[in-house]
């Protein structure tokens, strides 16, 4: 008998717990520490094994320093009707990207390059590389 998949929404919530947590330089044990509660535990938060109760949702809130509603943000739609309260929410492989370490380095480091320019230059050659990419793949 296999394991029962999380729930899309408790894997979104669980990874925007991840990306805030990591946005902020906290570790799972000082997370887990501050709720009461051990690493392993804040683990399976993030990967949507485990759902988040609400009073503990508010307390990672509380701790992380984001809304409630943060988490929602660009949730999967459940019975045509989308998640949260953002309106034209980012598409699902966005909340992934900055949920890694990589996509979160790369977002900071992009954020403090103050020339337009420079940004879009970087943006173009991202492009040409993916394009590149893709078609090695091909």
């Amino acid at each position: 008998m296999s394991a029962k998949s999380p729930n899309p929404v408790d894997k979104h919530v669980g990874a925007r717990v991840r990306m805030r947590r990591m946005m902020i330089g906290m570790s799972q044990e000082r997370l887990g520490d501050s709720l009461g509660i051990t690493f392993q535990q804040v683990q399976k938060y993030e990967k949507g094994t485990n759902r988040i109760g609400a009073s503990r949702l508010q307390q990672i809130s509380k701790t992380l320093g984001v809304p409630v509603s943060f988490f929602f943000e660009g949730a999967p739609e459940i019975d045509g009707s989308e998640v949260g309260f953002a309106e034209g929410s980012s598409p699902p492989y966005v909340s992934e990207f900055l949920s890694t370490a990589e996509g979160l380095s790369l977002t900071r480091a992009f954020t403090r390059i103050r020339d337009a320019r420079v940004r879009r230059r970087i943006v173009e050659l991202v492009e040409v590389l993916g394009e590149q990419n893709a078609e090695l793949a091909n």
